[in-house]
């Protein structure tokens, strides 16, 4: 991280975190955020559900809700982008404050209720982008008080899905009141269907994932994975954040909200590893939860996944951690032998079943 970097990471983290966020997509916007530009190597550049990527380190869904800074974050030395959850009308989200740093914890909490400008405006946004080599994804999700949620999600992929190059089905923010019921098998097939049905629709049909919480037990992964698997999906991401708050040691460990950042990776890293174990190879997983360095991306990898998402540690390192991340995930293959990121892929599973 560069002192100039360091100094307006200071700055940001003494004003509000929601108006710290809004500021920081606003330097990007402007151009005061230094970008690397893209990173890869022979090593790095890899696939994900045929999508070519140039380093398997992507951005999580929520930091560019609103799809406005598309053009700076691919020149953020990521792989790949995700932007939203979009809805299909546009919705203001839960009250304020509902964002919360955890310092102590390297975490976040928020309750954000997909607050967003809705398909409408994401989609003009969207299409007014430049092709470029980094993948730029949506997340699909529903409004709060939609009479039909599962039809939500079809809804925002039939009219953003010619300007994306992948979608993802959220189905497990817990700032939703009853989303999580999604999940289920008989729903989440139900919500499945009507979704791929609207990817079929596509002139260019596009990758679709489907992004699961950490609070599931085994039985609930192995059902997901079953679901998953007949419906044709792409790819899992796991995972969400959690309503866990075990060990937390932040004056802000009570607030409501799903907690993000170092305390969920130990959990999301082994959701991954099982969902690996239940799918065998068949289904690629991007593991998300607690990536702060380029070891733990190494660990998601080797624990199963195909790539990597990462947002919270923006927030105690930097926009340049995305950069750092993927010049020291190079490293680590290298040490290791292997010649790329699929080569490590589940390669340390056991480890963490």
């Amino acid at each position: 991280m560069s002192l100039i970097e360091r100094a307006g990471l200071a700055l940001l983290h003494r004003v509000d975190p929601e108006r710290a966020h809004g500021l920081s997509l606003l330097a990007l916007q402007t151009g005061l955020a230094p970008l690397p530009g893209p990173v890869t190597s022979p090593r790095l550049a890899t696939t994900l559900a045929g999508l070519p990527l140039l380093n398997p380190v992507g951005l999580a869904a929520g930091y560019d809700k609103n799809a406005t800074a598309v053009a700076p974050l691919s020149r953020a030395g990521f792989g790949f982008i995700e932007v939203g959850a979009a809805t299909p009308l546009p919705q203001p989200g839960n009250a304020k404050p509902r964002l919360f740093r955890l310092t102590e914890d390297r975490a976040a909490i928020n309750r954000f209720g997909f607050n967003n400008d809705g398909m409408e405006a994401v989609g003009q946004r969207l299409a007014q982008r430049r092709p470029g080599p980094v993948p730029v994804g949506l997340n699909l999700g529903a409004n709060k008080t939609s009479d039909n949620r599962a039809a939500d999600f079809a809804r925002v992929l039939a009219h953003c899905g010619p300007h994306v190059d992948f979608a993802t089905v959220n189905v497990s923010s817990p700032n939703t009141e009853r989303l999580r019921d999604l999940q289920g098998p008989a729903a989440l097939a139900a919500l499945l269907e009507g979704v791929m049905a609207a990817r079929a629709a596509l002139v260019t049909p596009i990758p679709v994932f489907l992004k699961i919480a950490p609070d599931l037990t085994d039985d609930d992964l192995a059902q997901i994975a079953e679901v998953a698997l007949a419906a044709g999906l792409a790819g899992i991401i796991a995972t969400n954040t959690t309503l866990n708050r075990d060990g937390l040691q932040s004056p802000h460990r009570a607030e409501a909200g799903g907690l993000s950042g170092a305390p969920l990776f130990e959990r999301s890293t082994r959701v991954l590893a099982r969902l690996s174990h239940l799918t065998d190879g068949k289904l690629p997983l991007v593991g998300v939860g607690g990536i702060s360095t380029p070891e733990q991306a190494y660990a998601k990898i080797t624990a199963g996944a195909s790539a990597v998402q990462l947002y919270t540690a923006m927030v105690y390192h930097g926009l340049s951690v995305a950069a750092h991340i993927a010049r020291g995930l190079d490293q680590c293959l290298a040490r290791d032998g292997h010649a790329t990121v699929a080569a490590a892929t589940g390669t340390n599973r056991a480890a963490w079943l």
